[in-house]
């Protein structure tokens, strides 16, 4: 029987082979989307933008912020989950295609090694994200998606504590 730790990584591409692997999805004249985050505490909100991601170019590259990325951008507390089973989760759904972390604490690097045809970000960050530039230089376009209200790891992080 195969167990589930070992599938996943049917989607996962190491960041040191993600030069390669983009070269082959290009070959195969695949347009690509890149989403990126930490995805710590899968939440409905974390779908919505995943599955609207997954609708604007052939193929899906959900890209992680690694612990160590996040420990720096967010709080030494963070992440809750850790990086493998992050992956994990994000891999057991359909519509995502392929997964990849980086270590930075922002996706400047990876995003012009993918050079996606879409980077799809949340509304808060907006159309003039730290993305936005190495996107449109590389001949990206950028796709926002409107944030649903009240769904944020943060906000159910506060949720948690005030129950205990």
């Amino acid at each position: 029987m195969q167990l589930w730790k070992d599938d996943f990584k049917k989607k996962l591409i190491l960041p040191d082979l993600l030069p390669q692997a983009v070269l082959d999805l290009r070959k195969k004249d695949k347009t690509l989307a890149t989403l990126n985050g930490s995805f710590d505490l899968l939440h409905a909100g974390h779908l919505q933008i995943i599955y609207e991601a997954s609708q604007v170019a052939d193929i899906l590259i959900l890209a992680l912020n690694s612990d160590d990325s996040i420990k720096r951008y967010k709080s030494k507390d963070r992440p809750i989950i850790p990086l493998e089973y992050r992956l994990q989760m994000v891999s057991a759904l359909e519509f995502v295609d392929y997964v990849t972390w980086f270590d930075e604490t922002d996706p400047v690097s990876l995003l012009n090694i993918i050079k996606p045809d879409v980077h799809v970000n949340g509304s808060e960050y907006g159309f003039q994200c730290l993305e936005a530039t190495t996107v449109t230089e590389n001949g990206g376009k950028m796709h926002i998606c409107q944030k649903i209200d009240g769904l944020s790891t943060t906000e159910i992080i506060r949720g948690i504590s005030s129950c205990v």
